[in-house]
This record gives structure tokens, C-alpha cells and sequence, in this order.
């Protein structure tokens, strides 16, 4: 990338354009912003495997092989919630996670030599909670992405009803799970996204479907 006067980029000029575009994913070396509190739970959220995520370095949407942790967006967008607007500037610049050293707009190399290495899990997290974690494995397993994946793919435009009550089903449970957390498990609301992953009524798009909701009822359209 070349400046305004046509000279080689080196350093970062503070536009705050990588801020906007969604915040970092978290790898191993990480874990440390999470476990001292740098980074709070309640600004995370879990991209599940098999969701659709955009890849920042090949491009395009792609299902991901693996957990991935994110900062969350402000409301209605992208743009990371610890990102200073006013100010172009990182609330927590000195604990910024790695991507966020690693991202420099006029050379990518090091952050595509570290973007698919290492990422840190629910599994590196929450692996030792008792309870809790075997909760969110259920969970994982029975709204696994690939079985709604194969359901969807069954419905015939909602001819077949099998494959819709099965998703519907997955829904349900997806839903009932997030509400009892909160209310049984005491669990800050803030935290069901890093948790659970996003809910499906937001993420199932991702198959062509709609789902339209009325006095608890779910309904899928093609």
C-alpha cells in the first residue's frame, strides 16, 4: 500500500478502517487477555463449527472447521465494541489480541502467516467447569450445524415434513437451552453468545431459510 504522495506505507496511520470491519479472532496466545479479564466474556461471542464466517484473508463466506472467538460488534455492525470511534483508537490497545498486532493494511504476510494457526476454543475455556461444559457440548451436538445442514438440504422446498419438524425441533431446543441458562444457571444474558454460539432464528439464514415465529410457534420457509 502507498500513501497519498505515492510513498511506501510502514506504519499505521490510525484510520481505524480494521476496527470497523469486525473484531479479532482469538488464538492460543490469547487465552491470558481472557483469564485476567482484559478482554471481558460478556464482549465475546462464538462462531460455531460449520457456521458461515468470512475468511479476511482468502475472501468470501466459508463454513469454519473449528470454534471461533470474537469480539462483538457494536449494535447493527461490525465495528469492534472496543474500538474508540471518537478517539480512532483501541480501549485496550496494550492488550490488544494477536491479529490485532499482526494486521498491518500495507503488508499481510504476518497475519496470514498466523490467521488459521492456533485458535483458541470453548474447549480451551470451559473444558474444566464441570457442568457447564458438558452443557454446552450437549448443546454443540444436538444443533450441530451438519445436521441442520442435511436437514435443510431434505425439505423439498417444505415439502418434507420430517426434515422441517427436525429443524424446528433443533430450534426449540436451541432456544428453550439459552432461556434456562439465564434463569436456572444464574448465567449474565451477555454471556449465552460466547457460550452457545449465536442463536439459530439468526444464523439459520445461512441455509435459505426464514424462520417466522408467533405465540411460540416456529415456521420455516424456503
Amino acid at each position: 500500500m502507498k500513501t497519498e504522495n505515492n510513498t511506501p506505507q510502514t506504519d499505521c496511520k490510525q484510520c481505524g478502517t480494521c476496527c470497523k470491519k469486525g473484531g479479532p479472532t482469538f488464538h492460543a496466545e490469547d487465552k491470558f487477555l481472557i483469564d485476567k479479564g482484559a478482554v471481558p466474556v460478556k464482549l465475546l461471542f462464538t462462531i460455531r463449527e460449520g457456521e458461515l464466517a468470512h475468511d479476511n484473508v482468502k475472501g468470501g463466506l466459508t463454513p469454519v472447521p473449528t470454534d471461533l472467538i470474537k469480539i462483538k460488534g457494536k449494535k447493527n455492525s461490525w465495528e469492534c465494541i472496543l474500538f474508540d470511534e471518537k478517539n480512532n483508537a483501541c480501549t485496550i490497545y496494550d492488550y490488544r489480541p494477536l491479529e490485532c498486532k499482526a494486521l498491518k493494511c500495507w503488508d499481510t504476510r504476518e497475519i496470514e502467516s498466523v490467521y488459521q494457526n492456533d485458535r483458541l476454543t470453548r474447549n480451551d475455556l470451559l473444558s474444566g467447569i464441570r457442568g457447564l461444559w458438558e452443557m454446552v457440548e450437549d448443546h454443540h451436538s444436538r444443533c450441530s450445524y451438519h445436521k441442520i445442514g442435511s436437514l435443510a438440504k431434505s425439505m423439498a422446498g417444505g415439502k418434507n415434513k420430517i426434515a422441517v419438524n427436525g429443524i424446528i425441533d433443533i430450534i426449540k431446543y436451541d432456544m428453550q437451552v439459552r432461556s434456562l441458562v439465564v434463569e436456572k444457571g444464574s448465567i449474565d444474558p451477555e454471556m449465552v453468545d460466547f457460550l452457545l454460539g449465536r442463536s439459530l432464528p439468526d444464523t439459520i439464514k445461512m441455509f435459505g431459510i426464514k424462520i417466522k415465529q408467533a405465540g411460540g410457534i416456529y415456521k420455516l420457509e424456503p
